[in-house]
């Protein structure tokens, strides 16, 4: 049986790893300027290709492809790691207020401290993210650490600090905040190789991190008594999962803004396809968070969009037949 589940997600890595590569030339290869796979190929591995499509494909197109394959698989790991501590479907960074904090840190470095810089935001990001986590980690922690406090808690700070940018917004200049509202709508666009380049490294680094701190998160799913039989701290795995979840969100909102529902979705779109146990599956995750960040992206360009009024829409509709089918299973 076990074999037959690890053939079955190897399929299916390399299935989603197949789709990614194919969205992924059909990406570079359409728009204002439209061109061949052939090209696009010739382009990206042939020194000696025409300058002017090495110009459209490498310099133009490359990097906002991929950031929204880091962004993708990042919103997605962070998802799988949050649903697996919370034991719960809708425990992802988005809904249990963890990007909000993200996005409100982000937004006082914008707007309060009137600073654009790229690591200036990225590190409001962070702090946000990391400031949100201790939050609703202390005031959901009664004798231990307990799921569902930890989602109803987390809800409430999320909603607490949506209000707060909000009033952020409110309170500068329209430049200002129609600045940071294009922002906090999830965009792609204008991203080159040296935003790209700092956002890669940091994501090697927690891709890593998450590696680690996933195994300790299989055990915990089986129950805190049997985790603890086998030798797994309970309270420093969550928190080291927690900790590392937080950060691959900080490092997207920090990147391209908050983009909703991916954390969401793509855990568990994986575990329906690899028919697993557990949503702790990093590597299904991260390609499907990819896949359908990517995908997302290719219809927002077609429809001048940013790519998170697009998973907005998307991700809308999943959340409802996610609600409805948990309703109808306590039903049943």
């Amino acid at each position: 049986m076990a074999l037959r589940v690890d053939r079955r997600s190897v399929l299916v890595c390399a299935v989603l790893a197949a789709t990614v590569a194919a969205l992924g030339i059909l990406t570079l290869a359409t728009g204002s300027i439209s061109l061949t796979p052939a090209q696009v190929l010739s382009a990206l591995f042939d020194p000696d290709a025409d300058s002017r499509t090495r110009l459209v494909v490498v310099e133009w197109r490359l990097p906002r492809l991929l950031f929204a394959v880091i962004c993708g698989a990042a919103l997605a790991i962070s998802g799988a790691l949050f649903q697996s501590l919370t034991r719960n479907p809708l425990g992802s960074p988005d809904v249990i207020g963890f990007a909000s904090g993200s996005y409100a840190g982000a937004s006082v470095v914008m707007l309060l401290l009137g600073s654009a810089n790229y690591l200036a935001v990225a590190s409001g990001s962070l702090i946000g993210g990391a400031l949100t986590a201790l939050l609703v980690y202390l005031l959901a922690y009664r004798n231990g650490l307990a799921p569902f406090r930890l989602i109803i808690v987390g809800i409430a700070v999320g909603a607490f600090l949506s209000s707060f940018t909000s009033m952020l917004l409110l309170s500068v200049s329209p430049q200002q905040a129609m600045l940071a509202a294009t922002w906090g709508a999830g965009s792609l666009s204008g991203l080159g190789f040296e935003q790209l380049r700092p956002a890669a490294v940091v994501f090697a680094v927690l891709l890593l991190c998450s590696a680690f701190v996933s195994r300790p998160l299989v055990h915990l799913e089986l129950g805190d008594d049997a985790a603890v039989a086998l030798g797994v701290g309970a309270q420093r795995a969550r928190l080291a999962a927690t900790l590392v979840g937080v950060a691959l969100t900080a490092l997207v909102t920090a990147a391209v803004g908050p983009i909703s529902f991916i954390a969401l979705a793509a855990p568990q779109i994986a575990q329906r396809l690899t028919r697993a146990s557990t949503t702790v599956r990093i590597v299904p995750a991260a390609l499907t968070g990819a896949a359908v960040l990517v995908g997302a992206d290719f219809i927002a360009q077609r429809v001048d969009l940013p790519v998170g009024v697009v998973t907005v829409c998307v991700g809308g509709a999943y959340l409802a037949w996610l609600l409805a089918r948990q309703y109808a299973g306590r039903r049943g």
